[in-house]
């Protein structure tokens, strides 16, 4: 593992906004626009956290799935790559990766009782063939860096422990976004923290100008945040479903 964040994979692979805004060339063929190349990223985020339950695995390993999951679709198409299997298999992975391993029979088990949908199914030896294509997609760099460690860290340090559980469930948030590939995970933790202390009027801006970071960039991912809880009130099984169709439909 790399001493510190700076001089990690994670680090090095960290990319702009309008290098995370493409769909990839074979997804578009079949029709499917930038949002719904979000919103499907968003829902197999949330798949992999309603598999995380069922299994039991902490919240670190569900975010360590869902940046390998959207950090595979910044050089794969999802026509390739079948995000209902490639989910399942980066939360397989990324248990190994966190210590906390679940067996693939696990995983498949629960993936055929949470959805009936047959193109949700799939056998143990169809994650294991597909933890290998994860694994040379991502030039097996495993290590992820999270904003957790940091928030905690950062609500000791302004005295704000109280907005601790708030802060927190942000973050949890921002993995349904592409943020912890394009942010330095301490500037997502921060904008989190803002978000948080606006909200209960606690004035930090004493704090914040101390620690002499850019406020226009904490500001930008906390705007980046809130207009996504706007943009969710939009979100319908329905939107979501003729996203998936697309990618079913035969080329």
């Amino acid at each position: 593992m790399a001493a510190n964040f700076w001089t990690s994979s994670h680090c090095k692979q960290l990319m702009d906004q309008e290098e995370m805004d493409v769909v990839p060339a074979l997804d578009k063929e079949r029709g499917l626009s930038l949002e719904e190349f979000k919103l499907i990223k968003m829902h197999m985020a949330n798949y992999i956290w309603k598999l995380a339950q069922h299994v039991k695995l902490r919240q670190r390993v569900v975010a360590t799935a869902v940046t390998y999951m959207r950090r595979v679709y910044t050089r794969k198409s999802m026509t390739e790559y079948d995000p209902r299997l490639v989910a399942p298999t980066c939360l397989y992975l990324a248990s190994k990766a966190e210590e906390s391993t679940v067996q693939a029979r696990l995983l498949v088990f629960y993936m055929k009782k949470i959805y009936t949908y047959e193109k949700y199914r799939c056998e143990i030896k169809d994650i294991l063939a597909m933890e290998m294509k994860i694994l040379e997609t991502l030039d097996y760099f495993l290590v992820v860096y999270h904003p957790y460690r940091s928030l905690s860290q950062l609500l000791q340090d302004a005295g704000m422990t109280d907005l601790t559980h708030l802060s927190w469930g942000f973050v949890n948030d921002t993995y349904k976004m592409d943020l912890i590939l394009i942010y330095p995970p301490y500037m997502i933790a921060l904008a989190c923290l803002y978000i948080s202390s606006v909200l209960k009027d606690k004035d930090s801006t004493a704090w914040f100008e101390e620690l002499r970071v850019d406020m226009n960039v904490v500001k930008n991912i906390s705007m980046e945040i809130l207009d996504f809880y706007d943009s969710q009130k939009m979100i319908t099984e329905g939107r979501i479903n003729a996203a998936m169709y697309k990618l079913a439909l035969k080329a």
